[in-house]
């Protein structure tokens, strides 16, 4: 417990830079961005969303549609005009599907 409340004081999201949080299931990956000033959930998106639901049944593997809806969710912030966030892997290890997402992101045009 304590690890987790060492790198949250670390990764701070802002209005200007949003905190990206991914959270990894078995089956599905979650993400959302937040607004740290002011607690407040600016946007989220996982693999069942009815935006990322037709891209994301391309990729066989969880990798793969993984980055897909990383690119997806690049996508959808460009919309709200956030292009610059903060990444904040929830604790996972950056490797597999986490770094395929973000991956993703980045090549959606996310900079981190």
């Amino acid at each position: 417990m304590s690890r987790k409340i060492r790198r949250k004081k670390k990764v701070i999201g802002t209005a200007e830079r949003p905190r990206l949080v991914v959270y990894r299931s078995n089956k599905y990956l979650h993400a959302q961005l937040v607004d740290d000033t002011q607690p407040k959930v600016l946007m989220g998106m996982f693999d069942k969303s009815k935006v990322a639901i037709e891209a994301v049944k391309e990729g066989k593997t969880k990798v793969e549609r993984s980055k897909i809806l990383g690119k997806v969710f690049a996508e959808q912030a460009k919309k709200l005009n956030i292009s610059k966030i903060v990444f904040d892997r929830n604790g996972y290890h950056y490797h597999g599907r986490v770094k395929a997402f973000a991956d993703g992101a980045r090549e959606g045009g996310l900079d981190f």
